[in-house]
């Protein structure tokens, strides 16, 4: 605690409640609110994505089990997905070291608002079922191949990617894309949370303290999903994303300065 100072520790603490209600909320691991966070806070990009894979494990726990309750996870589609991206995060690791800081955090931020133009126009639907056949169940290995390799360069977990890609390519219905992706994300993030610790990059105190303030709230972000309509959802998330990524755009641009 004392190597983070009680200021930074709360407001880490404070990160992991809205991140852990958002990503109930909307199927995600978390990242994509820890990482801009993190980086306002003072964090470099390549620590706050580090610390933020290592708080999508604990995030990501949690929400799978709240979304699994209510039957809203396709484990076969979730296997695949984890399969590809094991090996992905593993890859983003390597290519993360490589990468200059601002660079990531302007390809964040344009990330974020493709994800948000996504959410915009997609079809939403909620009882659409997942068949899985040979093809698809290919596609499904080499998608969270490419996710796995970014969530681990970007430090999320790869739900914004998979999410949107489960209800255009797979057809799956919003809750159940969001459940299977949570699934996805935790062995994706213990591969590439072990990858940053290899890596010496990993804080896994920082971690910690935000994956035990996200607890209480990953669980309520899951119920509120079934409470609210799909349609007004992904405008709203969308709507965060623009924000974000115009702030982690505006202070890139101030590093280059």
């Amino acid at each position: 605690m004392s190597r983070l100072g009680w200021r930074r520790a709360v407001a880490l603490a404070l990160v992991g409640l809205g991140a852990g209600y958002l990503s109930g909320l909307f199927g995600i691991g978390g990242g994509i609110i820890i990482v801009p966070l993190l980086v306002l806070l003072g964090f470099d990009i390549k620590k706050a994505s580090a610390i933020s894979l290592g708080a999508v494990l604990i995030i990501s726990s949690v929400g799978v089990a709240s979304y699994a309750s209510f039957g809203e996870v396709n484990w076969f589609l979730a296997a695949l997905l984890a399969l590809g991206s094991v090996v992905g995060a593993q890859l983003g690791s390597r290519v993360l070291g490589r990468l200059p800081a601002r660079t990531i955090q302007f390809a964040f931020a344009f990330f974020l608002l493709a994800v948000a133009m996504s959410l915009f126009f997609a079809p939403v639907a909620r009882d659409a079922v997942v068949h899985i056949g040979v093809a698809s169940a290919i596609a499904a290995v080499l998608l969270g191949l490419v996710v796995g390799t970014l969530a681990s360069i970007l430090g999320i977990g790869g739900g914004v990617m998979i999410v949107p890609a489960l209800i255009l390519g797979f057809g799956a219905g919003d809750l159940l894309a969001r459940g299977t992706a949570i699934a996805m994300m935790v062995p994706t993030a213990i591969s590439g949370t072990i990858a940053h610790v290899r890596a010496g990059r990993a804080d896994l105190l920082a971690s910690a303290l935000i994956g035990a303030g996200a607890l209480g709230t990953t669980a309520l972000g899951a119920v509120t999903a079934h409470l609210l309509e799909p349609r007004v959802g992904n405008v709203l998330f969308g709507a965060l994303l623009v924000f974000l990524a115009g702030q982690l755009a505006w202070r890139a641009r101030r590093a280059t300065k």
